[in-house]
């Protein structure tokens, strides 16, 4: 079968289980040139840093990391995807860029901010809000789940773990909402 010719929630699955094969991938390259590639996560307000908005939500602090982000990122990626592919790649990178420019402006400087958390927190919000931008009794419903699943990890966003990215997920909710808004039914 044609990929063109898929239900979109079929290629919502595949474009999800791709994202997180490639996590997976990049973990591995990244244990196998001893961690190197964390290097490249964001570094607030530095050239280099910048970068960093691109490639930190492909990289992670080692399995632990990356395994607790699997799970959420296949469930809350696919649901993104789901809503409309081309609206969900959208919401995607408006919440990728959105999110990791404000830890770039805003978090501390000399730290350096990794994972796909960030884009977690994001879809999490994003699913939320969506269902109210829209006024549409589905997405209002797939929302409520979503939260009564997910929403306990909002605590998230505050500080409180060291090593823990508070900044990326607050900014990472914060641009699922802007995103939500960005790409209501009635703006795409």
């Amino acid at each position: 079968m044609d990929v063109r010719n898929r239900p979109g929630w079929q290629l919502a699955a595949l474009a999800t289980a791709g994202f997180v094969v490639l996590l997976w991938a990049v973990e591995i390259v990244d244990v196998a040139a001893s961690h190197r590639l964390d290097g490249w996560g964001i570094r607030p307000r530095t050239t280099e840093g910048l970068l960093g908005v691109l490639a930190a939500p492909l990289l992670h602090g080692g399995w632990d990391h990356l395994g607790a982000n699997t799970v959420p990122a296949l469930v809350l990626g696919f649901l993104t995807l789901a809503t409309g592919l081309l609206r969900g790649l959208v919401a995607t990178a408006v919440i990728w860029l959105a999110g990791g420019l404000a830890v770039w402006l805003l978090a501390g400087s000399g730290s350096v901010h990794l994972g796909a958390s960030g884009l977690i927190f994001g879809w999490l919000t994003y699913l939320v809000a969506q269902g109210l931008v829209d006024r549409k009794p589905g997405e209002i419903a797939v929302g409520l789940v979503v939260l009564l699943v997910y929403g306990g990890v909002l605590w998230g966003v505050l500080p409180g773990q060291d090593g823990i990215s508070w900044q990326g997920h607050l900014f990472g909710a914060i641009a699922g909402v802007v995103a939500a808004v960005a790409v209501r039914e009635r703006a795409v």
